[in-house]
Order: C-alpha cells, then sequence, then structure tokens
C-alpha cells in the first residue's frame, strides 16, 4: 500500500484509491515565457520516483505529462535534460483528468476539479543551474536528498557534495560485485519498502544507504544486493563501476 499526503488537505492518502494494480500519474508544468526550469524538472523526477516505487511494490504505472506548447528547441533541451537526470519520458496529455496523482511543478496551481491526489512539489533555487554537467546524476541525487514538498538549494558546495557521495557509493558497490552475493537483510528491506510508502520518503532510503555501507553485520555481497535493489527506485547507476575495478594485487 502506498500513501501520499494530499497538499489541499495534508492528509495521507492510499493509492491507487481503488483495488488495482495500475497507478496512473500526472504531472504539470506551468505555462511560463521563461521555458522550462529546473523546478519542473524536479517534478518529473518526482513523478518518476513515484513510478518505480509503484513498480517495486508490484503496481504498474502509468506517467502523463501535462505542459504548454514549447517550442521545439526547448521540447527538445527538456528531453535532453530528462533523459540526462534518468527520467523515464512520460507520455502527454491524454487521461491526465483521471489521474490518481497530479504531481504539480512549484508555481504550478492544483485543479480541484480533477480527482486524484494533488501534490505541489518544492521550489529549486537557482532555477537555472544545469543538470547536464559532468554527471547529471549527481543532480538527480541532490534533489532526492530532500523531501518532495521542501525547496533544494543548489550550490556548488551541494552539488560537489552529491558528486563525491555518488562516486563514494559506486566505488564501494563495484569492490562489493567482487564477494558472494548474499540476501538483503530482512530489516532493510521492511525500512525501505515501509519509507517508501509513506510519503516516499526518499531521504530516509538514501541514509538507510549509508548505514548498511557501515554495518559490520551485513557482508559484501547483501550490501551489494541491497544498494543494486534500492536503485531500482532510485536511478542512480549506481553500478555503473561494476566490472571496472580489480581485486588489489591482480
Amino acid at each position: 500500500m502506498l500513501r501520499i499526503a494530499d497538499t489541499r488537505t495534508g492528509r495521507l492518502v492510499e493509492i491507487p484509491s481503488v483495488r488495482r494494480h495500475l497507478l496512473s500519474i500526472c504531472v504539470h508544468l506551468p505555462d511560463s515565457d521563461a521555458g522550462i526550469g529546473t523546478a519542473d524538472l524536479r517534478a518529473l523526477l518526482v513523478g518518476d520516483v513515484l513510478a518505480r516505487t509503484a513498480e517495486l511494490h508490484g503496481l504498474q504505472s502509468r506517467t502523463f505529462l501535462t505542459t504548454p506548447d514549447l517550442p521545439q528547441e526547448q521540447a527538445r533541451a527538456l528531453d535532453r535534460a530528462m533523459s540526462a537526470l534518468g527520467i523515464h519520458p512520460p507520455a502527454t496529455a491524454g487521461g491526465s483528468a483521471a489521474s490518481d496523482v497530479h504531481v504539480h511543478a512549484h508555481g504550478t496551481a492544483a485543479q480541484d476539479a480533477a480527482d486524484g491526489v494533488h501534490i505541489e512539489v518544492g521550489e529549486v533555487d537557482p532555477d537555472a543551474f544545469d543538470p547536464e554537467g559532468t554527471d547529471p546524476l549527481a543532480a538527480r541525487l541532490l534533489m532526492l536528498g530532500h523531501a518532495y514538498r521542501t525547496p533544494v538549494v543548489a550550490t556548488g558546495t551541494a552539488l560537489d557534495e552529491a558528486r563525491r557521495r555518488l562516486a563514494d557509493w559506486r566505488r564501494l558497490v563495484a569492490d562489493w560485485a567482487q564477494e558472494p552475493s548474499r540476501p538483503i537483510p530482512a530489516d532493510v528491506l521492511r525500512h525501505a519498502h515501509a519509507v517508501l510508502a509513506d510519503d516516499l520518503g526518499v531521504p530516509a532510503v538514501l541514509d538507510t544507504l549509508d548505514t548498511v555501507a557501515t554495518r559490520a553485520d551485513v557482508p559484501p555481497g547483501a550490501k551489494f544486493e541491497t544498494y543494486a535493489f534500492l536503485d531500482r527506485v532510485l536511478g542512480l547507476d549506481l553500478a555503473r563501476e561494476v566490472g571496472h575495478q580489480h581485486r588489489p594485487g591482480t
């Protein structure tokens, strides 16, 4: 069972609202002369993570996008930015009004007439930092590190820290991959499922990864499986360096 807090009421609502195995998500972007900004990409990221979480919980999902008519150049730029950030491309328009969840970019008013749960994603400051840099998934990690409702301040220092954290995790995963596979600890699996199901608690999942990395009671093979499994939601390509490292002395 997944629960999301509706921005309009503050109440947690079970999704999907009826007993079925398909979750419909609609991401709403504002009509702005400034074009697509990072706050808009963050809304698309939240929709992407929600869809991934649903699938982890045994649901199918489909995501729609409602956006103003964009010039061809801006539309291509949006496609490139989504690809760089690892966001699965949504379908456009049709079926959005009947969606289970409406994800609104900052500055997009919720539509009371539309059914479903409405959530507003926090702003990003500055709204024009470039996610297509050396490792755009570091920008993804930076945004995932904040609850989706809270603002994100994308300073150079914060991005550098996200790059370092991502590089450290990938190096660890590559090392652990050389050891025999072991099951994911049951307590870790239960906790990850619980925090994701409770209003999309992705920051707690990131903290869980840090904790698992330092636990002496978790063998390397289990640490690898934990990171690989949770990356299905995080979308950080944590196994990127697997196969590119060698055992010491070989």
